[in-house]
């Protein structure tokens, strides 16, 4: 379990290659993820203990400043966000689904924490990046008050900055479904890239 998390989204892909490497010969941090995703930007994920983690941030800041698209320092992240960024998913049981899109990723991943952190939900999955142009969604589990609560609470806390807003918009979306119907919980239960889903379909 890391205690903390960091991530720069940076609009050049060479910069972000630069620091990333930075980061990795400040501290020794953990790399959850390096590398480009839609549209043409660099995003660097690493985790690891907090002193850690806050060296090779300001490492990445100071090389990647005129590149910076969002970032995000989380000192104490919930372990179901480190868990989710790899690759965990789980099936909704809730009464309620509650799902907040925004168009960075550092800004889905600081959503996820302070909804998890101030509601007693479960976070099914966190979406981020390529082929969804860029952007990341994240989908929350519980009842109907949890999540309300957990959605307001991740709302508040990445709208203060444009750089979560969608395209269109001035702030991150953010939905809560009651009693989602079973067609569409195993939509979302399936792989949610509808292209790879048709192939699969066309090769049956």
């Amino acid at each position: 379990m890391e205690p903390a998390l960091a991530v720069l989204e940076l609009a050049s892909i060479a910069v972000g290659i630069e620091a990333g490497d930075a980061m990795v010969k400040r501290s020794p941090v953990d790399v959850l993820l390096a590398g480009t995703i839609h549209p043409g930007k660099y995003v660097l994920l690493v985790a690891g203990h907090v002193a850690d983690v806050e060296e090779a941030y300001e490492a990445g800041l100071a090389v990647g400043e005129s590149c910076l698209v969002d970032t995000v320092l989380l000192p104490n992240v919930h372990p179901a966000v480190v868990a989710a960024l790899r690759g965990a998913r789980r099936a909704s049981t809730g009464e309620a689904l509650g799902v907040i899109e925004t168009a960075t990723i550092a800004a889905t991943v600081e959503a996820a924490d302070a909804g998890l952190k101030g509601a007693d939900v479960a976070l099914l999955e966190l979406r981020v990046g390529d082929g969804i142009g860029g952007k990341g969604y994240l989908l929350f589990d519980g009842t109907v008050a949890d999540v309300e609560a957990a959605v307001e609470i991740a709302i508040a806390r990445v709208s203060d900055g444009l750089l979560g807003s969608v395209p269109g918009g001035r702030a991150p979306i953010g939905r809560v479904i009651a009693q989602l119907h079973r067609e569409m919980r195993t939509e979302l239960e399936a792989d949610a890239r509808l292209g790879a889903r048709l192939g699969r379909r066309g090769e049956a």
